[in-house]
């Protein structure tokens, strides 16, 4: 049902007069129930990584290599062959006789950039990896799926997302480097540690974007009578009821038990669910201690 059908229905069930327009609509109370269709739908995106919802996405680290001149505690390098592709605040530099956890505070020019430390000693032609450690996330990011964080380059699964705690003491602490990649979400950002060599990193995320236009645009929130939703026609009404009597002061006693019960056959019927079996399982088919002699493998 588009957003018109569906407040239609949800007036018709409550013995109000069933509206031409909703997103124009002067009533008092269309308007209301046009804000609570979309509280309804705003709401039900977090019950439950919806399938219809979740996404994959993939992005490729970004390592530019060049070569530089420093100066002894100064933060500016000069003499690069070109700054192109580097951006500000979101990659770092690393190399001889730069502090650990040095970012580009600003790229000054096509040749000259300023570190957010100075620099330990005077070299020049030194050589200078800058890496991006802050990726943007997907326009329509709600919020992540857990443990669908991948190197896809080195096939390891990404180790995260660490605390503010766990992330301090890597960026700070003596040992800090390893094979595996680090990440959080931070300040809007996903950030990976220690700087990563080129590679293509990917995961699997929830949209916000639970509403489809009538042109096929994704939207996260109604705006248009003509707009669908990925949701249920049914759980939007009982949503959209209930909503309405709760915030008149009605009772809602039975609404409220419709709307639970069908958000909860909604979450059931999403998702497929394995076939599981009480008989005992085959044997694995890798190998594992069970499978190999206790000494001379291989030979």
């Amino acid at each position: 049902m588009t957003l018109l059908q569906l407040v239609q229905a949800a007036c018709g069930e409550m013995g109000i007069s069933r509206p031409n327009a909703v997103a124009s609509s002067t009533d008092p109370q269309i308007i209301q129930l046009y804000a609570l269709m979309n509280k309804v739908g705003g709401d039900i995106i977090t019950n439950e990584n919806w399938e219809g919802l979740t996404k994959e996405y993939r992005f490729d680290t970004e390592v530019i290599s060049l070569t530089g001149d420093m100066t002894s505690d100064s933060a500016v390098i000069t003499g690069l062959s070109s700054t192109t592709g580097i951006a500000a605040l979101t990659f770092m530099a690393t190399g001889e006789n730069i502090p650990a956890d040095t970012y580009v505070s600003s790229v000054d020019s096509s040749t000259q950039v300023t570190l957010s430390n100075p620099v330990t000693d005077t070299e020049s032609g030194v050589s200078i990896t800058f890496t991006q450690t802050k990726y943007s996330l997907p326009s329509d990011f709600d919020r992540m799926v857990h443990r669908t964080q991948w190197d896809k380059t080195n096939h390891w699964e990404l180790m995260g997302p660490k605390s503010a705690q766990e992330w301090q003491y890597l960026k700070g602490g003596i040992v800090a480097t390893g094979p595996r990649i680090r990440y959080r979400i931070l300040g809007g950002y996903l950030q990976i540690w220690p700087p990563a060599a080129e590679s293509q990193l990917g995961f699997e995320y929830v949209s916000n974007a639970w509403v489809t236009g009538s042109n096929g645009t994704a939207k996260t929130e109604f705006s248009d009578d003509a707009d669908t939703c990925i949701f249920r026609d049914r759980t939007m009404i009982c949503g959209a009821k209930f909503e309405f009597y709760n915030i008149k002061g009605f009772d809602t006693t039975s609404l409220s038990r419709d709307y639970y019960m069908q958000v909860q056959k909604e979450m059931a019927m999403d998702h497929s669910a394995p076939t599981l079996s009480l008989s005992s399982s085959n044997a694995p088919m890798f190998i594992n201690s069970g499978s190999i002699p206790d000494s001379g493998y291989g030979s």
